[in-house]
């Protein structure tokens, strides 16, 4: 059976214009809502978990790589979507989270992390060894060390694949993603004030050394199953900024890719950008959208705006002040937002809640937090929200209740919150 997204690119190749989001979340909520639209539209749906939410430590969200793969098939089986419509992904799979070990342990984690994923089931791999370890040279990371370095985490998710093949005949063969021209996942920690694209040079310097290293490393087959390139063409969000996709900036790139037919571009921090900007991208051979921070944005503006309707509609001793809990989560474990909100505490107040940064998806499915929202959705139930007030707080999902697209039901529309920004990438690809 071939990759869906081998299919992709066979039609790139056609000259059909074509390209897929990928979903980077571990969020339940946005997990199963991209679940219901693949079935829906009867499109495979791509799904990435990061090395840092999900590894052989369990993650900030405690789970291991067969973990994810097994709550997502559950997940998926739930609502009847055949396995082979679900697509899954390991993002920035490398050193990511070891950079602080020296090489030889840094590298030891960084097989046994992609071996897992591969082992699980996950058919998309983000092969990142750009960031440098503890006992790297100053200066910048050499592309042959990285490449080499990719070479050996191939070999390892390969081991994994043919493991899995040999008790699951029909597992899928993964395909690759190579480079790394984004900051840490999650956005950038400061302000910037420009963002350089990469240069065509870069891009052809990047294919070309993992071609000549992976070769010299006993896996220069490995190359066909590559199906993309992580570059920066000049996209990216903060705080309280987003650069926007500017075609002119990125053409020289983008003329580079005709000379690599069998490999399209993957752009990291897709979040905020708008639907005429998204079809651009695609249009310019950055098939692979990748979005993560503004779909959690997403639920978390649909939570406030049912929170604000709470607040007007159930007594004040019954409340479940989802807003105030999420807040105090994350003023009690401040770890995963201080190095990214910057000003004083009134500032600092309005990231917890509103940045583009997104910080409040770490703690948004924490126990307390969890256990708020669905106090709310219970709240919203027993207090019905009237038509008349969705208006004010929800208009978009209000008029899809009008057309008989939605349910009135808190739950359905706080996962509308997120397909807001769903179907810009939808249209875009």
């Amino acid at each position: 059976m071939k990759h869906p997204l081998q299919e992709m690119m066979d039609k790139r190749r056609q000259g059909i214009r074509c390209g897929i989001p990928s979903y980077c979340s571990a969020n339940e909520l946005v997990i199963e809502i991209a679940l219901r639209r693949a079935k829906e539209r009867n499109i495979p749906v791509l799904i990435e978990a990061t090395a840092n939410q999900v590894n052989q430590f369990g993650g900030y969200t405690g789970m291991k790589p067969a973990d994810f793969y097994q709550m997502v098939l559950k997940m998926a089986k739930d609502i009847d979507l055949p396995e082979n419509m679900m697509i899954l992904a390991g993002d920035h799979l490398g050193p990511l989270t070891w950079q602080k070990l020296p090489e030889a342990e840094a590298m030891k984690n960084s097989v046994e992390l992609v071996y897992q994923y591969a082992r699980a089931g996950f058919t998309k791999i983000h092969l990142d060894t750009s960031m440098k370890v503890a006992d790297d040279a100053p200066g910048l990371l050499k592309t042959e060390v990285i490449a080499r370095r990719g070479a050996q985490l191939y070999k390892a998710a390969m081991k994994g694949y043919e493991e899995l093949k040999a008790e699951k005949p029909d597992a899928m063969r993964p395909v690759f993603v190579i480079g790394s021209e984004v900051p840490i996942p999650g956005g950038a920690t400061e302000a910037e004030d420009t963002l350089a694209v990469t240069s065509p040079d870069a891009f052809r310097d990047t294919v070309s050394t993992y071609q000549r290293v992976w070769t010299e490393e006993g896996v220069g087959d490995g190359m066909k199953d590559v199906i993309a390139v992580v570059v920066q063409p000049g996209v990216e969000f903060g705080d309280e900024q987003v650069f926007d996709y500017d075609p002119a900036a990125a053409v020289d790139l983008c003329a580079a890719l005709k000379e690599f037919p069998d490999i399209c571009f993957e752009g990291h921090s897709t979040d905020y950008q708008t639907a005429t900007d998204l079809y651009n991208m695609v249009t310019d051979g950055i098939a692979i959208l990748k979005v993560g921070p503004a779909l959690t944005y997403g639920l978390r503006e649909a939570l406030f705006s049912l929170s604000m309707m709470e607040k007007e509609l159930v007594p004040e001793e019954k409340r479940a002040n989802f807003i105030e809990t999420l807040d105090s989560v994350m003023l009690a474990s401040p770890a995963n937002w201080e190095k990214h909100y910057h000003g004083d505490e009134k500032h600092l107040a309005q990231c917890r809640k509103y940045s583009y940064s997104d910080r409040a998806r770490y703690y948004i499915g924490q126990p307390e937090v969890v256990a708020a929202m669905n106090k709310l959705f219970d709240n919203l139930r027993e207090y019905p929200i009237p038509m008349n007030m969705l208006h004010q707080y929800m208009p978009i999902s209000y008029a899809k209740i009008r057309e008989g697209k939605l349910k009135l039901d808190p739950r359905e529309l706080a996962m509308d919150g997120i397909v807001q920004f769903m179907l810009d990438y939808e249209s875009a690809v």
